[in-house]
């Protein structure tokens, strides 16, 4: 088999993964489980059905050879906007089998956001789901590139033809092109928590390299799982969850097309009973917080992931005490596909991001690129081999975080006296005060402590005198009102459990905060507000 690959296992040591030149992620995800015997077993339950492995494979080897029906070639584009649902990894898998690289595109974008994506990868085909079909169509006219509208349903709209009809015309059977390790595989567009999104480029090998490492070697992830992931297919830390880990190993996999609120959530942890379930700390927040919470018993959740954002150590306790289980907190980034810095499933530091994953370094840099002392803070760089190769059409920025074997994370950490990684804020959120950096995130963490704190992010803004000091919104428990008295208790609090100069000097309560359709707090429009 052309895309076999060799995986030699160890218990602390990454393992040697050797992927041939020749090579097709999508092919080597089918054809793993095809020829173990899993055929007829669950690959994917989502809203309104199931699918075996069998089935996915045939799915999407008709809908990658049908294809070139719309004129769509090796190395050319196709936009994968839709929700998750069955069709979603249909369409992924069918356009990596037939060689034409996948751009997977967040649902809740504007049309503005669409228009600036269809311009930058000048996709021919777009998949979207049926209630983006208005949105979409004016770009048949406006976007010379763009020559047709693929619906992710059973039925087409008007004469736009449904993933289903588009299959009708492909085969079962379907030889790929010829592709390398080291094609282009797929697009994903950088979450927009920092501002404008970037086209970022990942390689066949990529997606397996993740799974190997982090989905086998730190989930433990065997053909015996069911996964759940809140977080989206479109977004890094989703594809892995849902998609890659998965098909990798022969786990079945839940997908949910509505948003992941907290009731959504614990509905599809109680009926389809996954043992993995993958969310963000905004989420866990809310699950814990409300009134609908199940019984631990209710659950089959042998371990919980979270990215994104720090997970506080907060959550991390009152979610085991909740349900008797862990959450695994790690960082990942789009530019390296998925988790590459760790907790342990019999290693949990509350607080902390754990520990490199094996198979990646990591170095903590200061401005000048030298590596600062533990205990210091700095700017974090990964090396690993799930790396990005570009953004695209984007040399400024790809040379700023693509250097050499390093990619620059923009996140700032320090490593502790237990030799763990921790969390200091994005590097473009750090505050100075008083001459001393202060982490967003730290102060964050402790507010959300407090009885009446859902939800907060930390900004800097300035004192008549121009000097930065940290300033919260906040997001109420249910039950507590906005109050002097309650601002001054959150400063108290703050001052009780942080150094003194840390506190918030100003308080603002809003019903929420800005977020990515990934969970993650967007504090660039929270600075917006104070200029």
């Amino acid at each position: 088999m052309a895309n076999a690959i060799s995986v030699c296992d160890h218990t602390q040591t990454p393992p040697e993964i050797d992927i041939p030149r020749i090579y097709n992620a999508a092919r080597d995800l089918m054809e793993r489980n095809i020829q173990a015997g899993r055929s007829d077993k669950l690959a994917y339950i989502d809203d309104n059905g199931e699918c075996t492995y069998g089935e996915l494979d045939r799915r999407s080897n008709r809908f990658g050879s049908a294809l070139a029906s719309l004129g769509l070639l090796q190395e050319q584009r196709l936009f994968l906007c839709a929700l998750d649902s069955i069709d979603w990894p249909v369409a992924f898998l069918g356009a990596i089998k037939a060689g034409v690289v996948p751009v997977a595109v967040n649902t809740l974008l504007t049309p503005k956001d669409y228009a600036y994506m269809l311009r930058d990868c000048r996709a021919k085909v777009a998949v979207i789901s049926p209630h983006l079909c208005d949105e979409f169509e004016p770009f048949l006219e406006e976007i010379p590139t763009l020559e047709a509208l693929i619906i992710a349903d059973k039925k087409g709209i008007d004469s736009h033809i449904s993933i289903h009809q588009l299959e009708e015309r492909g085969s079962d059977q379907f030889e790929s092109p010829a592709t390398t390790s080291d094609d282009p595989c797929f697009w994903l567009y950088s979450s927009g928590s920092t501002g404008a999104p970037k086209g970022t480029v990942h390689i066949h090998s990529s997606m397996i390299y993740t799974a190997e490492l982090f989905g086998r070697q730190i989930l433990k992830i065997d053909e015996n799982d069911r996964i759940f992931s809140a977080a989206k297919l479109f977004f890094a830390y989703g594809l892995g969850n849902a998609l890659s880990f998965p098909l990798a190993f022969g786990a079945t996999t839940v997908l949910m097309a509505e948003r992941p609120t907290p009731d959504a959530v614990f509905k599809r942890l109680v009926e389809h009973q996954p043992t993995v379930f993958c969310g963000v700390p905004t989420l866990y927040a809310g699950m814990l917080a409300s009134k609908e919470i199940p019984n631990k018993e209710e659950l089959a959740i042998r371990i919980g992931t979270s990215a994104g954002e720090a997970l506080p150590a907060e959550l991390q306790t009152r979610w085991r005490n909740a349900f008797g289980t862990e959450i695994i907190d790690g960082i990942g980034s789009t530019e390296m596909l998925h988790v590459y810095l760790s907790n342990r499933i019999d290693d949990v530091r509350p607080g902390t991001t754990g520990t490199p994953v094996p198979g990646y370094e990591i170095r903590l840099v200061d401005i000048d690129g030298n590596e600062v002392p533990k205990g210091e803070i700095g700017d974090l760089e990964v090396s690993g081999p799930s790396s990005a190769i570009m953004y695209w059409n984007n040399r400024g920025k790809t040379t700023a975080t693509f250097k050499g074997r390093w990619t620059h994370s923009g996140d700032k950490y320090y490593i502790n006296d237990e030799g763990s990684y921790v969390y200091a804020g994005r590097s473009d959120d750090m505050l100075k005060v008083s001459g001393i950096y202060v982490s967003p995130a730290e102060v964050e963490a402790t507010l959300i402590q407090h009885p009446a704190v859902l939800e907060a992010a930390v900004i800097g803004a300035k004192q008549e005198d121009e000097l930065i000091k940290p300033k919260a919104y906040i997001v109420l428990n249910e039950g507590f009102e906005a109050s002097d008295e309650l601002n001054a208790e959150l400063k108290d609090f703050v001052k009780s459990q942080l150094a003194p100069y840390k506190y918030p000097r100003w308080f603002v309560y809003v019903e929420e905060l800005p977020k990515t359709a990934t969970g993650k707090i967007q504090r660039f429009k929270l600075r917006q507000l104070e200029e």
